[in-house]
């Protein structure tokens, strides 16, 4: 079977470590191994994030992610720094309202979303990664709302409960989004 490595990256107060937190519940809830390992700096908020996400039918060997399958960069130095690992053929999916330039290789799949803006102007300006994240399950066929939702009550906070059918709706309009050619 399959195994997909998923690294998430950007600056503290994006969601990165809740984005995959939420995979890897949703992977647990689709019955696959799964690993998560989130990365941050001392400065947490502001500062540099990453999360490193495996879901894969096979026992996990080891957590860490060199070579993605699939990036998720939210902030131009995640770009500039993980761009070159992503595995020929991969996919990377960027933050177009943060990120201007565009990915300088062609043997990957790129998706470019203006998630901040779309989240922003829906009313839930931090909810940029579950409009990203809703894009990402729909190009990999993962859009099964029994498992999001699923994994969305495992991973909201008991008192954040109000926020679950909010952060539903930002997957929901990340997943309808396409692209301007």
């Amino acid at each position: 079977m399959s195994t997909k490595q998923f690294l998430f990256a950007g600056f503290g107060g994006q969601g990165i470590l809740f984005s995959g937190k939420f995979l890897a519940y949703k992977g647990l809830m689709d019955q696959k191994q799964v690993s998560w390992l989130p990365s941050y700096g001392p400065e947490m908020r502001g500062g540099t994030a990453n999360c490193s996400v495996i879901v894969s039918s096979d026992p996990v060997g080891s957590p860490i992610v060199s070579n993605p399958d699939i990036l998720v960069a939210m902030n131009l130095p995640s770009l500039d720094k993980y761009e070159d690992s992503v595995v020929p053929g991969g996919m990377i999916f960027i933050d177009s309202t943060l990120i201007e330039r565009k990915v300088r290789r062609d043997d990957v799949k790129v998706f470019y979303l203006p998630a901040t803006k779309i989240a922003s102007d829906n009313g839930f300006s931090t909810l940029a990664n579950m409009v990203l994240m809703g894009k990402i399950l729909k190009e990999l066929g993962e859009e099964n709302d029994e498992t999001i939702a699923s994994a969305l009550e495992k991973c909201v906070s008991a008192r954040h409960r109000d926020m679950i059918e909010i952060n539903r709706t930002a997957m929901k309009i990340g997943m309808d989004y396409k692209e301007e050619a």
